[in-house]
């Protein structure tokens, strides 16, 4: 059997460019080398595609890449493959399937995800649309209100109504929630650009930082005695949820710092928490994967408050880290599925997916060829 050509893709142009870096390396370590032959696909931080045996090392270590051929995925289904970019056609590198490993923006928000619809080559993860209300948080939240499925209380605005009416914006914050408050970009991840605030002043530079990074600016009632519980969601059309874990963070929250530089946080697999409650965040995780019409894989994130369990969904990651302190692989392994096993599902999910989609029309004859008259 040919060895299946699955395309690693990492860096991009997003704030989250070194986390994409540290999990696609973990990923392209881990699949199996007798069945995927590996092409490893990087985006600089400018944007400039390269595909070739050194593109992780220039991207850690920084490197010029001015010399480097540029690549292109080219969205047309005929030719499914990365090309040299001064080549043309005649170098084309075929791809069986991309594992997208680039987190953020441009990576998790449905953009790149429309481009592999174009170029008709499957992909782990989420479409289009699982991917961009799963990234942006606002949307996120009315969906998933709708549905029945707890979140955090919130108020969210632009970032020009900020800094055009700050009096009133601070007005109608504080009337709404009460402090400490969290101040996100709706479309971030990795705690990049999320302030706690305890008092005015904070806020006002925390609506600041976040302003930096989206559009839009989301502001959520700090659950007061939470407890960090994470769920892995794994399938298509009928997901199921893995074992429960706890982060203990090493600062106040769960921030960049406490994710992936002091080393100092903790997990906790499985979670202590009672059966029944266990029981309903696992469900809760179903629904909101179903719910926001993700695919592959999700982590889904509760807050639940330690005297009464009463349970808030924080957020969905569609793309969640793959580094090898990542929760995503670490509760599926606690669950029974080894991570090189997890990796091979989920190629398999993204070829089961593609494989469905291609029976769908994409054109209709009628009964009358009336654009030709």
């Amino acid at each position: 059997m040919p060895k299946l050509k699955v395309g690693v893709l990492f860096g991009g142009r997003s704030a989250e460019h070194e986390v994409s870096l540290v999990s696609a390396t973990s990923v392209m370590n881990s699949l199996d080398k007798n069945k995927y032959e590996i092409i490893p696909i990087a985006i600089t931080p400018e944007g400039k595609w390269l595909s070739s045996a050194d593109s992780m090392k220039l991207l850690k270590e920084k490197s010029p890449t001015a010399n480097q051929p540029e690549q292109i995925l080219l969205p047309n289904p005929q030719h499914r493959g990365i090309v040299n970019n001064s080549a043309w056609v005649r170098q084309i590198k075929p791809v069986d399937v991309i594992f997208p490993a680039l987190h953020g923006t441009y990576g998790e928000d449905g953009t790149i995800q429309g481009l592999f619809e174009l170029a008709d080559i499957p992909y782990v993860g989420a479409g289009v649309l699982g991917s961009s209300v799963g990234m942006d948080k606002v949307v996120q939240k009315e969906l998933l209100k709708h549905a029945g499925i707890p979140t955090a209380p919130s108020v969210w605005f632009t970032s020009s109504e900020f800094r055009k009416n700050q009096p009133l914006v601070l007005q109608t914050i504080e009337k709404s929630l009460g402090y400490p408050m969290f101040i996100k970009p709706p479309n971030a991840g990795s705690s990049i650009g999320i302030t706690k605030a305890h008092n005015r002043k904070e806020l006002i530079a925390g609506l600041g930082l976040a302003a930096q990074y989206d559009r839009k600016i989301l502001v959520e009632d700090g659950i007061k005695n939470a407890r960090e519980i994470e769920c892995s969601v794994l399938g298509n059309d009928t997901p199921g949820a893995s074992v429960l874990g706890e982060i203990v963070s090493s600062n106040e929250f769960y921030d960049y710092d406490a994710k992936y530089v002091d080393g100092k946080s903790k997990a906790v697999i499985p979670a202590k928490l009672p059966p029944a409650v266990a029981k309903k965040i696992r469900a809760f995780a179903v629904s909101a994967f179903r719910v926001l019409d993700c695919s592959g894989m999700a982590r889904v994130d509760f807050l639940v408050q330690k005297k009464t369990n009463k349970i808030f969904l924080n957020e969905i990651n569609t793309i969640p880290g793959f580094t090898s302190i990542s929760m995503y692989p670490k509760l599926w392994e606690a669950s029974g599925i080894p991570y090189s096993a997890l990796l091979d599902r989920l190629i398999e999910l993204a070829l089961e997916r593609h494989a469905e989609k291609k029976l769908l029309r994409t054109t209709y004859q009628p009964k009358k060829d009336w654009y030709k008259e």
